[in-house]
């Protein structure tokens, strides 16, 4: 479970999380994180996020953004808005950490999003990029749908696809929500 100062590190994706301020402390409508991307941290797969807004502001280092195709490098002091549905991906293209005021509302269970694709990378469970396999994928795509979506493909193939493979994925033992990465 995510509280104040605690710090999840994804040695795949080269992203260490502190959470600030959690949906628990601020009645679910703000999730605050200082973020560092190590250096030369992975792009993420292009996503949105079709209920919540987020806000960046890089405090050291500089964020390189992908942003409806555009790339475009923030440095300190910058900032981001990102509205709900913007397709968007940030990462650290330098030889330096980069660290970010990372900003969601409301916070919805991203955290418990974020802790779950993390204990899965520190399982090793997950691609050299982070990625779980495709039954993993599915099963968490389909239970954190209201706070990340992967950008292609469309979100409607993608409820069709669950349809048929979410089934194969409880079937081979997988779960959309693991407890022991959110204790």
């Amino acid at each position: 479970m995510a509280f104040k100062n605690k710090i999840i590190c994804n040695p795949k994706t080269g992203q260490d999380i502190k959470f600030l301020q959690t949906g628990k402390d601020t009645n679910g409508q703000l999730l605050e994180m200082e973020t560092t991307y190590n250096a030369h941290s992975k792009e993420p797969a292009a996503h949105y996020h079709p209920y919540q807004v987020e806000d960046f502001k890089v405090l050291a280092g500089k964020l390189t953004v992908r942003l409806d195709g555009q790339i475009k490098v923030l440095h300190p002091g910058d900032t981001l808005h990102i509205p709900k549905n913007k397709v968007h991906a940030m990462w650290n293209n330098t030889n330096r950490k980069t660290v970010v005021n990372w900003k969601v509302q409301p916070a919805l269970d991203t955290d418990h999003l974020l802790e779950t694709t993390t204990g899965l990378t520190i399982d090793g469970k997950t691609n050299d990029n982070g990625m779980p396999n495709l039954l993993q994928l599915v099963l968490i795509a389909n239970k954190y749908a209201p706070v990340f979506r992967l950008a292609k493909p469309a979100f409607a193939v993608q409820k069709v696809l669950f349809i048929f493979l979410i089934p194969f994925a409880y079937l081979f033992g997988y779960k959309a929500v693991y407890k022991k990465y959110l204790d």
